[in-house]
């Protein structure tokens, strides 16, 4: 972990944090110096509910000076599967929870948030943890907050905009599942999330996107991000199937305080990029 820097002006710090049920990432930059002061990464032993979740936010926030004492500008990812991305063309606010209702089971008490995309011309409508928010609220005020695959989906649009043939797949590999954007020509076909706690669930799924889709596995580049290995189980088995295969390349430039190896940009890419 990083220890923090107490003359760090309050001003200069923007932390962003990923809540999802299987974990907690939290990263601070301090934006003059391009450095990064706080980092902090939590794997659950197994998947939570949002309440649970709120407590070990609350418990963090109790252990770490850094996060007790620091206010920041804020931006909170949220990384589930319950969302849905929809072309601006279609999209009514008023009916947003209806482009959810197929795929989701959503409560009464959930909010539908959504994420406009401009590169792509599209919105994605997504349930945040409303408990959480409120903790975030409470603590910081006004803040900001996003979907992880909305952060993604507009990243890799910017960066297939002059694609103009071939297919690219990026897999968002997580404990418990995966999040899968295909993109072909510089067009987005498809933004979804998989569980899958096995590797074959881990290429079954694979395949059978591409499948529908009318690829062929031995033709489309697979670029890697999260948290997934070289060599790995998942890694060995898609590479039986795809091969060009490679890890997203990532340079953010930041400065790590730390005597520890620093992270892989690539394991933590949505965390990293929201400080830009």
């Amino acid at each position: 972990m990083v220890t923090p820097n107490k003359e760090i002006e309050t001003q200069n710090i923007k932390l962003s944090i990923q809540v999802s049920l299987n974990g907690l990432s939290f990263c601070a930059l301090s934006r003059e110096e391009k450095r990064i002061v706080f980092f902090k990464d939590l794997l659950f032993p197994r998947k939570l509910n949002p309440q649970q979740v709120l407590q070990q936010i609350e418990k963090i926030y109790d252990e770490e000076a850094f996060l007790k004492e620091q206010q920041a500008e804020v931006i909170v990812l949220f990384s589930n599967e319950l969302y849905s991305l929809v072309p601006q063309v279609y999209f009514n606010e008023e009916n947003a929870s209806e482009y959810l209702k197929y795929n989701t089971r959503i409560l009464e008490t959930d909010y539908v948030a959504q994420d406009e995309l401009a590169e792509g011309k599209m919105v994605n409508v997504y349930i945040p943890y409303t408990n959480i928010n409120n903790f975030f609220f409470d603590r910081y005020g006004e803040f900001e907050y996003r979907h992880t695959v909305s952060v993604l989906a507009e990243e890799f649009l910017i960066q297939n905009r002059f694609q103009t043939e071939g297919t690219r797949v990026y897999l968002n590999c997580f404990p418990g599942g995966y999040d899968l954007l295909v993109f072909q020509k510089g067009q987005l076909l498809l933004a979804n999330t998989f569980k899958c706690s096995t590797k074959e669930d881990f290429i079954y799924y694979l395949l059978f996107t591409a499948e529908q889709l009318d690829l062929d596995p031995s033709r489309f580049e697979l670029i890697l991000l999260g948290r997934i290995k070289e060599h790995s189980d998942y890694y060995d088995i898609a590479y039986t199937y795809v091969k060009e295969i490679k890890f997203l390349n990532t340079s953010f430039g930041y400065i790590f305080s730390t005597s520890e190896e620093p992270p892989k940009g690539y394991m933590h890419y949505s965390l990293f990029k929201v400080l830009v």
